[in-house]
């Protein structure tokens, strides 16, 4: 497991540093304008590519030396917290809409939570039992699936999806059968429906194969979009910013891999 873990970090950190050591710099103006009212947003990029070039160098010699896994576990909490302490800024929502906070640009930066998590997991790889690593693992999947899924329901998300909706096989199908708002409504009740499962089956095993799977899948799916979507690439192995925002569902795949193993874990030892 601890191998999936590191490669899955290191694949999405090496496809995301390419793109921001190519002059991509729509995925971190946000953050950076956070920091700074006139961010030099091409030096900001260059220098977040470096350092995220890095981190994966130091996952992938944690994969032979596990003596470095703290050492990318501590790299890996920099951006993290960079990047979520912005979140604290009105300029990563919508607040025209009012109400509960409608994330904007914040989407792509929520994700962070899930590298956090990953980082801490991590740190922790030796001293965390069942229970922790579960539900620790759970929460950023929870956030991500509760919060931009609750946004399907929003007419300008469910309009935003469209391109990429379209663009899949797997989901394409569905605006043949109803609306554009129905369509996201669905999508919205899936991510809902999958987070209370998947919490669920920690106390009970068959809501939790269940759980599993649909949040899975939905991960799974947002990985397929990077060979549908023809503009999450602005050249060969180079990311857009929406391809950027799409890849780091990888770390919710790793969180993913983590809960099933603590589920694991759990049902073997209540089994003794």
């Amino acid at each position: 497991m601890r191998p999936a873990i590191l490669l899955l970090i290191s694949a999405s950190l090496v496809l995301i540093a390419v793109a921001l050591l190519s002059g991509e710099t729509g995925s971190i103006k946000a953050i950076a304008s956070f920091y700074t009212p006139t961010p030099q947003l091409l030096l900001f990029a260059k220098l977040t590519g470096a350092y995220l070039l890095l981190c994966a160098l130091v996952c992938l010699a944690a994969l032979r030396e596990v003596r470095l896994q703290k050492a990318a576990a501590l790299l890996l909490l920099v951006p993290s917290f960079i990047a979520l302490v912005s979140l604290s800024g009105s300029h990563q929502y919508m607040a025209a809409l009012g109400g509960f906070p409608i994330l904007g640009s914040g989407q792509g930066v929520i994700k962070f939570a899930a590298l956090l998590v990953l980082a801490s997991s991590l740190w922790r790889w030796q001293h965390a039992g069942a229970t922790e690593r579960f539900w620790l693992n759970y929460v950023p999947v929870a956030l991500v699936l509760l919060w931009i899924g609750g946004m399907k329901f929003l007419t300008f998300e469910a309009e935003g999806i469209v391109p990429l909706v379209e663009s899949s096989p797997l989901m394409s199908w569905m605006y043949q059968l109803w609306s554009v708002q129905t369509v996201s409504n669905i999508i919205g009740v899936f991510d809902w429906l999958a987070l209370l499962l998947l919490a669920a089956g920690y106390y009970w095993r068959g809501a939790f194969y269940l759980g599993f799977a649909m949040c899975l899948a939905v991960f799974l799916t947002t990985q397929s979009f990077l060979f549908t979507f023809t503009p999450a690439w602005q050249a060969f192995t180079v990311l857009s910013s929406s391809g950027v925002f799409l890849v780091k569902d990888l770390w919710f795949i790793a969180n993913m891999l983590l809960i099933t193993q603590a589920f694991n874990t759990r049902t073997i030892l209540a089994s003794h």
